[in-house]
């Protein structure tokens, strides 16, 4: 089976009921036969505007298989949580991107023993394999939705995996599509001064990304008078990758330059804020 490389949605769109076929055969895991049956044809094609539509049909054609065809596509997903080299066979390169970023592979002893223990769990009680869309997830993420998710009945579980198996197919496409810069997103921040009603001008404010929980610097900025970065966002297009960023902001600096009575010893220096975009 293939793997996806990124197109720009125009050419996506362009392409002929085969060639869409082809092209999206990975986007279901181990499943080409979600977009053979998706895109059977050319007026089902031709129907296709934007990205939406193209999952839309996709999941659609999911929702309409069998009972016995969606049970097989949950079990052609992998286990989570592999380390040995053996265990990532049979892994497609989506899948070994996924779950490389979420850092599945660098549970401690105590975290893998606890995921094996539970999935076995799982796969016992559920029949098929525990799915989360990792992409953009942790591995404490995934830890604390499988102690949830173990403890469902069995119709709730099968309708929450299929969400899962949508949600990674989507993410799928999101990636495939080679996007102009100025469609990347940004990362900014508006920082507003909730005790004075006003917005927070001429805060110190720095930017990290965390990689392992190691912090590693990108830039420090003032806020202007409306609060808002100078310059724009700080991070834009190719800059803005997905991960984790952490924000300082020095809060005991900007309230000692507005005159605010404090203490000698002021008990709030900094604010920090970790977020994964």
């Amino acid at each position: 089976m293939s793997t996806p490389s990124t197109i720009l949605l125009t050419d996506l769109l362009s392409l002929s009921p085969l060639e869409l076929q082809a092209k999206l055969n990975g986007i279901y895991e181990h499943s080409p036969w979600v977009a053979e049956s998706a895109f059977p044809d050319e007026t089902v094609v031709q129907s296709l505007k934007s990205l939406q539509d193209v999952f839309r049909v996709m999941k659609k054609a999911v929702g309409g298989a069998s009972l016995d065809r969606k049970i097989t596509l949950l079990k052609e997903h992998p286990d989570l949580c592999k380390r040995a080299a053996v265990d990532m066979e049979g892994l497609t390169a989506s899948s070994r991107e996924e779950q490389a970023k979420a850092k599945l592979g660098q549970l401690t002893e105590e975290e893998y023993s606890f995921f094996t223990k539970t999935n076995d769990e799982y796969r016992s009680k559920f029949g098929f394999p525990f799915i989360l869309a990792v992409r953009n997830a942790t591995k404490q993420t995934v830890l604390q939705a499988i102690k949830a998710r173990v403890k469902n009945t069995y119709e709730r579980e099968f309708a929450a995996s299929l969400a899962q198996v949508h949600k990674i197919a989507w993410m799928r496409l999101i990636a495939m599509i080679d996007l102009p810069e100025s469609n990347r997103g940004f990362l900014t921040c508006h920082v507003l001064d909730t005790a004075g009603g006003c917005p927070a001008a001429n805060m110190r404010i720095e930017l990290y990304r965390l990689n392992d929980g190691r912090p590693t610097f990108i830039q420090s900025y003032v806020t202007n008078e409306d609060g808002r970065l100078c310059g724009g966002p700080a991070l834009k297009g190719n800059d803005f990758q997905v991960g984790t960023y952490q924000w300082i902001f020095y809060v005991g600096d900007y309230f000692s330059s507005t005159n605010v009575d404090t203490s000698g010893c002021p008990f709030f220096e900094r604010s920090t804020d970790s977020v994964r975009y």
